[in-house]
């Protein structure tokens, strides 16, 4: 395993990998890493699994049986994510145990065409929890508003939650909100705390590309000057806003029942601008308590030349304040930011699933 990796551990940082298909299950690729690579985690959204049934053959077997007995596209796609869901839970359940139920998850999402509802959301939480039926599976639910209160009762089921698409700190406050709610609520409901696990997914390099391109349509020296600050800092201070809620009395009294913090999970960690060094969103957000979960191309280059200095966060947030502060200075609505970016985040997972529900749908009639 490489130096890098391992200081990750070392510093109290998981390593999730953010991708999976069939072939890499069959091939033993996803067990591989764990060793390797120090993989103690898997996260799956719906451009994912549109990616891994265009390439190879993997799917096609259980495809043409669909096709067969006549399975509808929707119920398909069900079936199909969750064999795959369930077997990377079987592999990282080693993981699983060995950290007291903490690492070795896999997170699969919600329908995105649900993002704005509630209820339904809920529902299809629910019936994916039961059809995966591993005790290591997370379910994603988007953080928009609707999915704030989906998070809250979803979590009030024990089950467990792996909440996406936050960009902002606003939204962010409101989600540890919504998980403490759901913690409070599944203690009511009877279950025990200490086997129900949240990641919040904070996406780091969209915020970074949509905020440079508005400086470089500025275009003054001064908003040259800030090209490249906004992710870190923005991800650096929803550190700061972590560690203050999960300081409080409220959290206290949870975690006297057996609770664990919801961790900070950055998500959207492979660089989009080539003129970035391809790990500055892996060496820069290392704190304890945390999870990044990396394309393969992101964990290969960490693992290859990644130069980890222990935690890079705390020490930062006077620093984040400022940078966050000058982009407001110099005309950056990050507030604009941050709502385009979870829009566009909708929107493009919404597009995933439906490009998804294409291509199986012709896989379908080759294969049946």
């Amino acid at each position: 395993m490489s130096t890098a990796l391992k200081d990750l551990a070392a510093a109290g940082q998981s390593v999730w990998l953010d991708d999976i298909s069939r072939n890499r299950l069959r091939t033993g690729n996803l067990a591989e890493l764990m060793s390797t690579h120090n993989v103690t985690g898997v996260t799956s959204n719906p451009s994912i699994f549109d990616k891994a049934l265009a390439e190879g053959d993997a799917y096609d077997l259980q495809v043409h049986e669909f096709g067969v007995r006549g399975v509808s596209v929707g119920e398909a796609v069900r079936l199909l994510t969750a064999y795959d869901i369930r077997w990377a839970a079987d592999t990282l359940r080693p993981v699983y145990e060995a950290t007291d139920r903490v690492d070795g998850r896999v997170s699969l999402e919600v329908d995105p065409r649900l993002a704005r509802e509630t209820e339904r959301t809920v529902a299809e939480a629910k019936s994916l929890w039961w059809l995966v039926d591993r005790p290591n599976l997370m379910i994603k639910i988007p953080a928009t508003v609707e999915g704030l209160p989906a998070i809250t009762q979803v979590l009030g089921l024990g089950i467990s939650v792996n909440v996406t698409l936050i960009f902002s700190l606003e939204r962010y406050r409101a989600v540890m909100d919504a998980f403490l709610a759901g913690l409070e609520l599944a203690r009511e409901n009877g279950h025990d705390l200490s086997r129900i696990q949240s990641v919040a997914s904070f996406f780091v390099s969209r915020v970074d590309a949509e905020t440079d391109k508005r400086l470089k349509g500025i275009g003054t020296p001064r908003a040259e000057e800030l090209l490249g600050r906004a992710a870190i800092a923005n991800a650096r201070l929803a550190y700061r806003d972590h560690e203050e809620v999960f300081s409080s009395e409220r959290w206290k009294a949870l975690a006297a029942g057996g609770a664990t913090p919801q961790r900070p999970l950055w998500a959207s960690t492979g660089v989009k601008d080539p003129a970035y060094p391809d790990t500055r969103y892996v060496t820069e957000l290392v704190a304890p308590g945390t999870v990044n979960t990396m394309p393969q191309a992101t964990l290969d280059a960490t693992a290859d030349h990644g130069e980890v200095t222990g935690d890079t966060v705390r020490a930062g947030y006077e620093a984040a304040q400022a940078d966050l502060d000058a982009l407001a200075e110099v005309g950056v609505d990050l507030a604009d930011v941050t709502r385009h970016l979870e829009e566009d985040g909708v929107v493009k997972f919404v597009d995933s699933w439906e490009s998804l529900l294409g291509r199986l749908t012709m896989k379908l009639d080759e294969l049946a």
